[in-house]
C-alpha cells in the first residue's frame, strides 16, 4: 500500500522541529524577495523531490529527453553528486564517472547527442550552458534534482513523490525523510506519484489524489516502472525478463536509495532473490569486490546477478571481479510508464511549454513588441517564463 516504506523515528521529532524552522525561514526569505530566484530566457524544466532517497529522478529525466530530443536541442544540468571534479564541467566522450558523477555519465552514454553538464551552482551552470554561439543553440535545459535549488526559477517545476513513501505521511529530517516541510509541494507545477504498482485500483487513485491536496494550477500524474531486457555488462547477449525461470537464483546487487521496488517487480519471475545492498552512489572497494565474488560463488545454480544502470557505471571495469561474476552480471534498464492514459496530456503540456517559450518565440515576440512600443519595450527587461501562465 502507499506509504508502506515510511519509518518515523519519533524520538527525533524535536530535532525535526528545529530543522523545519530553519528551512521555513529560508523559504520565507525567498518568498519575500530577500533571497533572489533568477529567471532565464531559455525554457527550464526542473525534476526533483523533497525527500531523501530515490524517487526515480533519472528515469523521469530520461523520459523528458526522449520526448524532446527529436524536436528541440536539449541540455541536462546536474549537480554531479560524488564526482571528483569541481565547478562547471561539460561531458564529452572521454568523461568518466569520476569527472561528472554516475547519473550524468549514464545519461551521456545513453544520449550521446544531448548536452550533459554538471555544476553544483545551477545559476552558474545555466549561464555557462547558454552563453556564446553554442549556447544559443540550446532550446531547453532539464535541471536534474533542482527542486530545492531556489536561486533558479524554472518554468516548470516537477515534484516526484514515491508511492511507497508519500510525503503526506512523512516527517521532516531527522525523524523522517522530508528535506523541507510539506508546504514545499506548493511550488510544483506538476506532481508525479512514482513507482506505483501496476494493479493500483481506481479507488486508490482517488484517495491519493484527495490526500495530496493540490491547488487547481497543479497537475497530478501517476507513473510506474517498466523494464527492458537484461543487458550484459561484460559479455553475452540480452536476456528478456521472461527467460528467468522460477528456479533461477538472483543476486540483486544495488547501490541505490532503496532496492525494495525492484525486489517486488522481480518477484513474479523468481522467488529466489538475494539482495546485496550498498549505500546510494556507493563507490565499490576491493573489499566489496571480494564480497560480491564470495556471495555469488556460494549461491546455488542456475544463477545470475542483476544490477541497476546507475550501479553498472561504477561496476564496469572494476578490478578483481571473478570470471564467473563478469559472465553472469546484467543491468536492468528502467523506464517509466504513465498510468490512467495520462501520457498524451503530459507530453502536450511539456512540448507546448517549450515551444511557446523557446528563445526563437521570445525573439519573435520581442520584435513585435518593438514595433508597437517605444524604447522602454519589454525586450529590455528580464523575462520570466512560467508554466502557470501558459
Amino acid at each position: 500500500m502507499e506509504g508502506d516504506f515510511i519509518k518515523i523515528n519519533n524520538w527525533l521529532l524535536p530535532l525535526s522541529w528545529i530543522y523545519g524552522s530553519l528551512i521555513r525561514l529560508r523559504n520565507t526569505l525567498f518568498e519575500v524577495g530577500m533571497l533572489k530566484s533568477h529567471s532565464f530566457d531559455v525554457p527550464l524544466i526542473s525534476v526533483g523531490n523533497i525527500t531523501v532517497g530515490g524517487t526515480g529522478k533519472t528515469p523521469h529525466v530520461e523520459y523528458l529527453i526522449r520526448l524532446l530530443q527529436d524536436k528541440f536541442r536539449v541540455a541536462v544540468l546536474s549537480r554531479g553528486y560524488k564526482r571528483k571534479s569541481r565547478g562547471f564541467v561539460i561531458a564529452n566522450e572521454e568523461s568518466t564517472v569520476k569527472d561528472i558523477g554516475d547519473e550524468p555519465y549514464q545519461m551521456k552514454q545513453k544520449f550521446p547527442h544531448v548536452t550533459v553538464a554538471v555544476d553544483k551552482n545551477r545559476h552558474n551552470g545555466i549561464n555557462k550552458l547558454t552563453e556564446g554561439e553554442a549556447g544559443k543553440k540550446i532550446d531547453v535545459v532539464l535541471l536534474d534534482d533542482a527542486f530545492q535549488h531556489r536561486y533558479v526559477k524554472p518554468g516548470i517545476n516537477i515534484l516526484l513523490v514515491d508511492y511507497h513513501r508519500l510525503i503526506i505521511y512523512d516527517k521532516l529530517l531527522p525523524a523522517g525523510r522530508l528535506r523541507e516541510p510539506l508546504s514545499g509541494k506548493d511550488r510544483a507545477d506538476i506532481v508525479i506519484v512514482t513507482k506505483c504498482p501496476r494493479d493500483l485500483k481506481p479507488m486508490e487513485f482517488r484517495v491519493i489524489t484527495k490526500a495530496m491536496c493540490l491547488y487547481p494550477y497543479q497537475h497530478l500524474y501517476f507513473t510506474m516502472l517498466d523494464y527492458d531486457a537484461l543487458r550484459p555488462i561484460y559479455c553475452g547477449e540480452e536476456r528478456p525478463l521472461d527467460t528467468i525461470s522460477a528456479d533461477d537464483h538472483i543476486l540483486l546487487l544495488t547501490g541505490i536509495a532503496s532496492p525494495r521496488q525492484m525486489i517486488v517487480d522481480l518477484s513474479p519471475y523468481s522467488t529466489h532473490i538475494q539482495p546485496l545492498t550498498f549505500g546510494d552512489h556507493h563507490t565499490f572497494t576491493a573489499r566489496d569486490v571480494e564480497k560480491i565474488n564470495e556471495t555469488f560463488a556460494d549461491m546455488p545454480g542456475p544463477k545470475l546477478i542483476i544490477t541497476t544502470e546507475k550501479d553498472a557505471t561504477r561496476l564496469f571495469g572494476l578490478k578483481g571481479l571473478s570470471k564467473e561474476v563478469r559472465h553472469n552480471i546484467y543491468t536492468l534498464p528502467v523506464k517509466i510508464e504513465f498510468m490512467l492514459g495520462q501520457e498524451e496530456t503530459f507530453n502536450e503540456n511539456i512540448i507546448g511549454y517549450v515551444r511557446k517559450n523557446s528563445r526563437n518565440s521570445i525573439l519573435v515576440k520581442a520584435k513585435d513588441d518593438n514595433k508597437s512600443k517605444d524604447s522602454h519595450h519589454s525586450g529590455n527587461r528580464p523575462r520570466t517564463i512560467s508554466f502557470r501562465n501558459n
